[in-house]
Formats: structure tokens, C-alpha cells, sequence
């Protein structure tokens, strides 16, 4: 692993692993090019090292030129689906090419805002969480907007939390950070919209510790672009019953007694000065 020269950037004064955890950011990507420019540049400013993946689910409207211009400067790594799959399957395919310690889901339309990534980071690097959700209903300031939506959200939280005997308050949350190995041992196989119900009930299946904190939340309407809609709600009540009922569960996991940031390799690696830049980005199909 690369440690490029400028990750030393600590976000307190506390002796938290700041400096030698590295935060992969997945953006999936579908028709995003208002505003996805400034959401890459907003995630770089962030003072964490991090990894920023970005996968363009089949976009159409001028967003994968862009993309390409970006690769090796705010993107890492670009992958390229041929046609549009689904964010699930974006996701999925992020995941799959994570290589930070922990992960964290970015959507590319600026309703979430990526500055709050230490606040979310923080409970997994005091060893308190494996998963931190951010709550758009704990009482974040939040963009008033679409009171069937939310009271859409707050059912669908329910009814999954009767699954998982969890107590969340937002399940549909895009800012779902997770540790890397445990994300990578969930069977997920969720296309669409439906991956937020399945990264949940895989959670709770696996007995991950799940914190949750409030996070801020711009939401912007239909005319803006927002691209959910009632029939994601009714697919996410299926959604909720199948991947809490049936088919392949995720395996109990338990976070290894000594974290990836904190081995003596990492330490080690950290301790030495690199004076090489950060690997250059790469796009793939």
C-alpha cells in the first residue's frame, strides 16, 4: 500500500489512528453532471487519507467524459459499467475494489455532505463500532423538503428494525461507513435501491456493532433530480422481508483484537517518510 506525503494530517489533538487509517469513499455514479465535479472536490478537501473510488453506472448525459478528466487527480480508481445496472451494483463493484481499512458510500447529487466523514470515522477508530450509520432524523440541520418522503423513510426504518431488532432511525441512509473486511464478508447481491435494506439486515446477521450519529442532510426534489421514487419504496418492502428471510445470511464476525492502522506493519510504514507521490488513478470497465 501507497502512503502518499500528505495523509499526515491529524483531525485533533487526541491519540486516535487519524493519521494511519486510510477512508475509501465509493461515489456511485448515474447522470450526475451538475454537480458531480463539485461533490469530487468537496471529498478532497476532507483532511483523511483517503482512497476515492468512483463507478459510472451507464450515465448518458456527459458525466463519463467528465469522469475521465478527473482520474489520477480526485479519483483514484474509475470503473466504467457499460450500461446502467443499478446503485446496488455500483456499489457492489466499489466494494469489491476496496483497498482502504474502512469504507464509506458518497452518493455524486451533494444531499450528504462529505466533511462529516471524521465524525462518522471516529467511533470505529476508538474501537467502539464496526459500522456507523449518519442519521438524517437525530436532529441535524436538514433542508425542509418532502414530508411524504420522509415519512416514507421513517416506516421503512421501522419495519426493518422489526427484522433486525435493531434500533435505528434511519435505515435508508446513504452514509453507511463500514470496516473494509467486515464489508467485504457481507453476501450482498442487491441491484438497486435495495442494497440499503441489505447492507442492513447483513449487519445485524453478522452482529456487527452499528453506531449511529447525527449527520447534516441538503435533499433536493424531483425537479432537481432526485431519482428515487414510490416504486423503490414498495421494492424496498420486499427487500426488507427477503434479505431478513431468506437465502444466504451473513457469517457472525468479530473485529480482530489489533485493527489494520494499528498493526506493526502500518506503524512501521507510517513511521518512515515517502517522498513518492500517490499512485496514479486508473479507469476500467
Amino acid at each position: 500500500m501507497d502512503y502518499p506525503p500528505d495523509h499526515r494530517r491529524r483531525i485533533t489533538d487526541d491519540d486516535l489512528a487519524w493519521d494511519r487509517v486510510r477512508l475509501t469513499v465509493v461515489i456511485p455514479v448515474f447522470n450526475e453532471v451538475r454537480t458531480v465535479e463539485t461533490l469530487l472536490r468537496r471529498v478532497r478537501e476532507v483532511p483523511l487519507w483517503l482512497e476515492v473510488i468512483v463507478v459510472d453506472d451507464g450515465s448518458t448525459d456527459g458525466t463519463r467524459d467528465l469522469l475521465r478528466q478527473f482520474t489520477g487527480s480526485l479519483i483514484d480508481r474509475l470503473i466504467m459499467h457499460e450500461r446502467n445496472r443499478g446503485k446496488g451494483a455500483a456499489l457492489r463493484t466499489g466494494f469489491e475494489h476496496a483497498t482502504g481499512d474502512v469504507v464509506v458510500v458518497q452518493d455524486a447529487d451533494m444531499e450528504y455532505d462529505p466533511h462529516e466523514f471524521p465524525l462518522l470515522l471516529r467511533p470505529i477508530l476508538s474501537g467502539k463500532a464496526d459500522a456507523v450509520f449518519g442519521s438524517r432524523f437525530l436532529g441535524g440541520p436538514h433542508r425542509v423538503l418532502l414530508f411524504w418522503h420522509s415519512v416514507g423513510n421513517r416506516f421503512l426504518t421501522l419495519l426493518s428494525n422489526m427484522f433486525t431488532d435493531l434500533n435505528l432511525t434511519d435505515m435508508e441512509t446513504c452514509y453507511k461507513m463500514i470496516r473494509r473486511e467486515l464489508l467485504q464478508d457481507l453476501p450482498l447481491s442487491a441491484n438497486r435501491f435495495g442494497i440499503e435494506p441489505e447492507l442492513t439486515a447483513r449487519l445485524a446477521q453478522a452482529r456487527a456493532r452499528i453506531f449511529e450519529l447525527p449527520i447534516s442532510y441538503d435533499g433536493r426534489s424531483y425537479d432537481e433530480g432526485k431519482k428515487i421514487g414510490w416504486k423503490d419504496g414498495v421494492s424496498a418492502l420486499r427487500c426488507i422481508v427477503q434479505y431478513n428471510t431468506f437465502g444466504r445470511k451473513a457469517k457472525p464476525w468479530m473485529a480482530p483484537a489489533v485493527a489494520l492502522w494499528d498493526t506493526d506493519e502500518r506503524l512501521a510504514s507510517i513511521s518512515v517518510d515517502r517522498d513518492g507521490a500517490p499512485a496514479h488513478g486508473s479507469e476500467e470497465s
